[in-house]
């Protein structure tokens, strides 16, 4: 069985774009291909795993920390054409996520159950069917397309009309269609699902406009299974120092929903089975500053850690200048 394997997109000093590999290996550039997809589209046409296609490959050593340090790192996944890229996800996934949830809707009447907890529970009960069945389908909502991909060390810029901007640490699967339209599996990666809490809190029904954000993705693109576990550090730094942090959870061990289930629910649909499309889907999280309260300041930086994922997610907070919205008739 091919080991797996951590994928990196890069840039060169001059601003030429490398793909990179490390694993039990040191960080090396596969030649000839210079994305992700690329590989994918050769590992496909090869009839090889996307690690098999990487170590086939294998160039000259890369130096990762540095192109890290100098912002030279991009999201792990992209395609040629943004649009072609969907970013979707799920939530109330992870064991604890509906007790944040339900901080959010102190309006429902004094011991009512809320609309969040009871799909929450439908997920406990049905969302890791035994038989390999398709189980409950979770919540689901839709972020954007590859235009609101964030690459590592870059500002998550808050909307000017927003009313919050802050983190959720998940991981990602990252997928890509194939020629018959069967969706393929290239990895999971570190993500900051990047929302506006205060609008989600003030009506559930705004869900879909609180997840209407960017978000960013990587470093790196774990090829092969996820680990069942993963444990990780959800982390705030102001003017270099620590001020909040919080250890997360992930994997199916700490789910409600196996992660075969969520993919289920969202490959369904015809339109998400487009050849040559990619796609991005969070998982969920059950760990925020925003249930703590905490209040975040622009320029206040997010960091993401987890093994097996070597190096760490970190991206400012920043906002837009507001901007008019125009509709002319025609």
């Amino acid at each position: 069985m091919t080991m797996a394997l951590r994928l990196v997109q890069l840039r060169r000093v001059d601003g030429g774009r490398v793909l990179a590999a490390c694993g039990e290996h040191a960080p090396f550039e596969v030649e000839g291909v210079p994305t992700s997809y690329d590989l994918a589209r050769r590992a496909l046409a090869d009839g090889v795993s996307l690690a098999e296609a990487a170590l086939a490959r294998k160039g000259e050593p890369v130096d990762l920390d540095l192109a890290l340090d100098e912002g030279r790192i991009l999201p792990p996944i992209d395609h040629p054409d943004p649009a072609h890229l969907y970013l979707t996800g799920t939530g109330l996934t992870h064991l604890g996520s509906a007790e944040g949830r339900d901080k959010m809707h102190k309006a429902a009447a004094a011991g009512a159950m809320t609309d969040s907890l009871r799909m929450f529970l439908m997920g406990l009960e049905g969302g890791k069917p035994a038989d390999g069945t398709p189980g409950v389908q979770p919540e689901w909502f839709y972020k954007g397309d590859g235009s609101c991909l964030v690459p590592p060390g870059a500002p998550l810029i808050s909307p000017a009309f927003a009313q919050d901007g802050s983190e959720e640490p998940e991981i990602a699967g990252i997928y890509i269609i194939d020629d018959e339209g069967v969706p393929r599996r290239l990895g999971f990666t570190l993500a900051n699902e990047f929302s506006d809490h205060v609008i989600e809190r003030g009506n559930y029904l705004w869900l879909a406009h609180s997840k209407l954000r960017q978000a960013a993705i990587g470093p790196e693109l774990l090829t092969g299974p996820l680990p069942e576990d993963v444990q990780g550090m959800s982390r705030i730094m102001r003017d270099g120092e620590t001020v909040w942090e919080r250890p997360f959870v992930t994997g199916e061990f700490n789910m409600a929903h196996s992660i075969a289930n969520l993919e289920y629910h969202h490959f369904k649909y015809g339109l998400f089975c487009r050849p040559g499309d990619v796609h991005v889907h969070f998982f969920g999280t059950a760990t925020l500053s925003f249930t703590d309260n905490f209040p975040l300041h622009d320029g206040d930086v997010f960091e993401i850690s987890a093994a097996p994922f070597g190096m760490p997610l970190r991206n400012p907070l920043g906002r837009a200048e507001a901007a008019q919205t125009r509709i002319l008739p025609l």
